[in-house]
């Protein structure tokens, strides 16, 4: 989805910025003449990186509500607006600071020293950012990794942690989530996608959630929380009513009426491992195993009927909304 390049570190700049200076006197007689073509050079690169680095971000004043909220739980949205602020603001004095020194240049008596001067200012600005540079290289490193979504029908897959969600998106997509027998495995958003009757769906497996209060649930959740406020067409609710998740069928399904006076989406609730035998019966639900792949036919259809049209009723509405 995003492809922001390396951010550079302060002194990898720095470094690139006097050594192209000294280039720059090649050929010219020591003097003003070499000293202004150091001074401008150097102000020059400096300048246009950082200038660069707060361009290839993302606009965050436009971007998808969806990766809004994901950027503001995983990375923090006033920390990046205020690195890049940062990182703009260094360049524009880097600028002003040259053409000062330009000016200045004729009636100087030292051409060597406002030189000297000039760069010694110019690394003690870049120091100051170092924090923010370092800062938006791993906000880079984090953005970069969001998946990429696409306009197509899709089902949210939800439920408490290690009920089977990753296993369900296994079973049916092309993804290869990690799987394992302890809760919060997935630790974001992962995509994966099917084929059916021609058409293609997207199906998400969200991070795990507990029945707690928004305020008290971690980035993981936050992150799921967002994604069922802003993606998909469908949740699809899946319950473990065997006990080998450690969570209660009381706190699973609070959980679910929680979810449902939040978003508003349809909902199917499937309760999962029917492979285990004997399980506290779950109402309105589809029987479904992971492992063995009963009823998993059953739900995805009935998945997929109700993201299909609730797709169309997006598009509908987005199509009024425009005219």
């Amino acid at each position: 989805m995003f492809n922001i390049p390396t951010v550079p570190t302060s002194q990898e700049l720095l470094d690139k910025a006097f050594r192209k200076s000294v280039r720059a006197r090649t050929g010219k007689s020591p003097g003003r003449t070499a000293e202004k073509a150091m001074i401008l050079t150097a102000s020059n690169i400096l300048a246009d990186n950082l200038r660069a680095v707060v361009r290839r971000f993302p606009n965050l004043d436009e971007i998808d509500p969806f990766y809004a909220e994901t950027i503001d739980v995983v990375v923090g949205m006033d920390q990046l607006k205020m690195s890049l602020a940062s990182v703009s603001w260094a360049a524009t004095k880097i600028h002003q600071l040259s053409r000062a020194a330009i000016a200045k240049m004729p009636r100087a008596p030292d051409a060597k020293a406002v030189r000297k001067q000039t760069f010694g200012r110019a690394a003690s600005i870049m120091r100051e950012i170092r924090p923010d540079l370092d800062f938006l290289n791993d906000a880079r490193n984090t953005i970069n990794a969001f998946p990429a979504l696409v306009d197509e029908p899709t089902i949210l897959v939800a439920g408490y942690p290690n009920v089977g969600k990753s296993s369900f998106v296994a079973f049916v997509t092309s993804a290869t989530p990690e799987i394992a027998l302890y809760p919060f495995t997935t630790k974001g958003i992962i995509v994966g996608h099917i084929k059916y009757r021609d058409e293609r769906y997207q199906i998400v497996d969200l991070p795990g959630l507990l029945d707690r209060p928004l305020l008290k649930r971690n980035p993981i959740e936050l992150q799921a929380i967002s994604a069922l406020k802003h993606l998909g067409n469908v949740i699809l609710f899946l319950v473990d009513p065997s006990g080998t998740s450690g969570y209660e069928v009381a706190d699973q399904l609070n959980l679910l009426h929680e979810l449902r006076s939040l978003v508003a989406l349809p909902f199917i609730v499937a309760a999962n491992k029917t492979d285990l035998g004997a399980a506290e019966p779950v109402d309105e639900s589809f029987k479904i195993s992971t492992k063995t792949g009963e009823g998993i036919t059953q739900v995805l259809k009935a998945s997929i009927d109700l993201a299909n049209r609730g797709h169309r009723l997006s598009k509908t509405f987005e199509g009024n909304k425009a005219s």
